[in-house]
């Protein structure tokens, strides 16, 4: 399978605004490819895109809400005519959400799913096309570290993740002999601030969602720069499978030799960052902003 050269060629990011979307879009810009940049957040893109054209970039903004499948099959249509040959797809769009099931309702899970999974599937669909167009082609899915291994307190992340993988290696298998490959990759660590800009479930006390979130993020050690790098190497090489992170081969690994019992190791070093019933004590201020219960994060 050959080895795909980025100048010169187009690349769509989702969730491209910032995280690690801006700077998967910053480290093709420097590889020379044209990018259609898509989000949500209009202002975010402006900014990113002004940044890049400022360096010599070609690039397309295109704002949409990933959950709305008749704006995603326009912006499809849209990048389709300023890219008609796509040579990549890399879906960084995504939230999180912290609560225990019977903390949860329906509805939040559902709002989870249908960012992280279905504004994954949308995007995909509506660009293959363009990416069928091109000589070699391929797509890259950030899936998670939870998508290998499902810890207590994070069920619809978790499922999201597992289905996002899921979606990748069928479609991989789906896309087999064609010109366009599949890959899934598999961070875990990065400092993103999803964490701390996700949604939490109402049930929650603000403290406590808190409190949760903070000890997660403090876990997180990689930069987004690097982990970008990483998926773009492995992205240009199509990869069909990447594990970005010493805790994510540590947690592949466990899987492997305890399929049903590696939950055990996990829990201890995760136990703060799934707690979210345990109330605040008195004496321990709030030591930063929590999450938001009923508004939604700009997903891409």
């Amino acid at each position: 399978m050959p080895v795909l050269d980025a100048a010169g060629r187009s690349s769509a990011i989702t969730g491209a605004a910032n995280g690690i979307g801006a700077d998967v879009a910053r480290a093709l810009a420097r590889r020379g490819a044209r990018l259609a940049l898509i989000d949500r957040d209009r202002a975010g893109l402006n900014r990113l895109a002004e940044e890049l054209r400022a360096s010599g970039a070609d690039v397309t903004v295109h704002p949409v809400d990933l959950r709305d499948d008749a704006a995603v099959a326009a912006a499809g249509a849209e990048i389709e005519a300023a890219h008609p040959q796509l040579q990549t797809l890399i879906t960084c769009a995504g939230s999180s959400m912290l609560g225990s099931l019977d903390q949860l309702t329906m509805e939040e899970m559902r709002w989870l799913m249908d960012i992280n999974l279905w504004g994954t599937v949308s995007i995909t669909k509506a660009l293959l096309p363009s990416l069928r167009r091109s000589p070699a082609a391929h797509i890259t899915h950030i899936a998670s570290i939870y998508a290998l291994a499902s810890p207590g307190g994070r069920i619809p992340y978790a499922m999201t993740k597992f289905a996002v993988r899921a979606f990748s290696e069928a479609l991989m298998h789906e896309l087999e002999g064609s010109s366009v490959s599949v890959g899934a990759v598999y961070p875990a660590g990065v400092r993103t601030g999803i964490i701390l800009h996700g949604r939490y479930a109402a049930a929650i006390d603000p403290g406590v969602a808190g409190r949760a979130a903070a000890a997660q993020a403090a876990m997180y050690h990689m930069e987004p720069s690097e982990a970008a790098e990483r998926i773009v190497r492995a992205t240009l090489r199509r990869r069909p499978r990447t594990l970005i992170g010493r805790e994510t081969r540590l947690v592949d690994a466990l899987v492997r030799l305890a399929p049903v019992r590696y939950w055990g190791p996990m829990r201890r070093p995760l136990r703060e960052a799934i707690d979210t019933t345990t109330p605040m004590s008195p004496r321990r201020p709030e030591a930063v902003t929590p999450p938001r219960p009923g508004s939604a994060p700009t997903p891409g």
